[in-house]
């Protein structure tokens, strides 16, 4: 059984567990919010960390604090920042909405453990949240937390899964299938066509992922308690995005009005508004991949996925097109994730925004979701289909709706009857034509090549 040791805060004594590196106020969060067991996500305490550095060396420059506590301050910000106290970090998402109490976990760790390094004390609010509030560094450390992973994790899956998808529609150029609209046979197309379609879908949402973010680079840090900056140097915010900056490699800069930055999240609205597109396009494509797929025998069966696991506990040879299903919840979750962060958004009462903790939880959710399942689905689904040429060419051969290439000659009261009887006995359209109309068999061949009816 952990023992016990006492801890005092401006609220009196509490017990906490002798082996925490946390204080009383984290200890107090701990008991007051028991609700979901979720706790906040490791990509935000790793920037949490950072920001803590971060302010740090810019309190040392205007000398707020001395070298030896930096460098102590500094160094436990590195743990964090490698993920090594992770297990410190227990509070519930579901906590005060300003996220003051993740806030002061983040105090006392690096207090507790930069005090033991320094050999002197290390004072949780007095020096490790020096010209700093929960109200200006939590916005501060969800943009930084959402910039970090879709530049590191979200942009390069979704550029890896558009390349999969363009070399795949290189291999299909050339095979073509019956085009669907209404889920009903339609002129045809290339594969390859269809393909291109998906990958112009991916690359305008992640254009529009790319041109939201330089809002998420504007930082509240400095504004402090409501804004005005009460309690920190003018130059502090400044500095801080410099050392984000410097250490990230991407741009981050005070917000043009730290009013807004705090008071709202209008820019983890407007990134989570183009990461549901994003989850939209996913689901175009993991739906058309799975209507495909169908069959083998009473579906489409235009292509067949990589058989990856048995697909049912009770019919043996059964496969399943599970990476499109994996990835088609995944989108639904981002949806539903958009529709809090929205909600969320709503709640910025005159200086604050109250719901961050649910912000940062959703958002990097949704980035991070996205970012594994559009690699998944690139290397496990769209890199390793092949398309089943023979049902291909054989529903082609077959479908009625051939006869529109015909309209210009024949008209279109002609074509309608020619299109319901090749139908009606299972026949190709060229031949009930021939039948049908004066064309030869010759014109009708041309008329009728499907490589001539997809366009260039």
């Amino acid at each position: 059984m952990t023992g016990f040791r006492i801890e005092k805060d401006s609220m009196g004594e509490l017990q906490v567990p002798e082996n925490a590196l946390y204080g009383a106020q984290t200890q107090r969060a701990i008991d007051n919010f028991p609700i979901s067991g979720i706790t906040m996500p490791t990509a935000f305490i790793q920037a949490l960390g950072l920001v803590k550095q971060a302010c740090a060396n810019a309190n040392h420059s205007l000398g707020g604090l001395d070298e030896t506590q930096r460098r102590a301050i500094s160094s436990i910000c590195d743990d964090i920042i490698s993920g090594e106290l992770m297990d410190q970090f227990p509070v519930d998402v579901f906590q005060t909405g300003s996220a003051t109490s993740t806030n002061m976990n983040a105090n006392e760790v690096i207090a507790r453990l930069a005090s033991k390094e320094a050999g002197d004390t290390v004072h949780p609010n007095d020096h490790v949240n020096m010209s700093q509030s929960s109200n200006d560094v939590i916005p501060t450390t969800i943009n930084v937390s959402a910039a970090i992973t879709c530049h590191q994790k979200l942009i390069p899956a979704v550029n890896h899964l558009i390349s999969t998808i363009d070399t795949k529609a290189e291999s299909l150029a050339t095979i073509i299938k019956t085009g669907r609209t209404h889920l009903m046979d339609a002129m045809p197309v290339s594969m390859g066509q269809e393909l291109s379609g998906w990958s112009a879908q991916l690359q305008s949402a992640l254009s529009h992922i790319e041109d939201t973010l330089p809002l998420i680079h504007q930082l509240a840090i400095g504004g402090t308690a409501v804004g005005t900056g009460i309690n920190a140097d003018e130059k502090f915010g400044g500095l801080v995005a410099e050392q984000l900056s410097s250490t990230t490699g991407l741009s981050f800069k005070v917000a043009h009005n730290r009013f807004a930055a705090m008071s709202t999240q209008d820019a983890s609205v407007a990134l989570s508004g183009q990461l549901k597109t994003l989850a939209t396009s996913l689901m175009k494509i993991s739906n058309d991949l799975r209507w495909m797929n169908s069959g083998p025998l009473a579906g489409i069966g235009e292509i067949t996925l990589p058989a990856l696991q048995p697909g049912s506990s009770i019919m043996p040879g059964k496969v399943n097109p599970v990476i499109p299903e994996a990835t088609a919840m995944v989108c639904a979750q981002v949806i539903g994730n958009d529709a809090t962060i929205t909600i969320a958004g709503q709640s910025g009462n005159f200086q604050l925004n109250v719901m961050l903790p649910v912000v940062a939880h959703n958002i990097l959710q949704s980035i991070e979701i996205l970012s594994n399942a559009s690699r998944l689905l690139a290397d496990k689904a769209i890199a390793g289909f092949t398309a089943n040429e023979d049902c291909i060419n054989s529903a082609l051969s077959k479908n009625p709706i051939l006869v529109t290439a015909l309209n210009t000659v024949i008209g279109y009261e002609l074509g309608a009857k020619i299109a319901k009887a090749a139908y009606a006995d299972g026949r190709a359209v060229i031949d009930v034509a021939a039948e049908m109309t004066d064309l030869s068999r010759n014109e009708l061949e041309e008329l009728l090549d499907p490589k001539e009816l997809i366009g260039k």
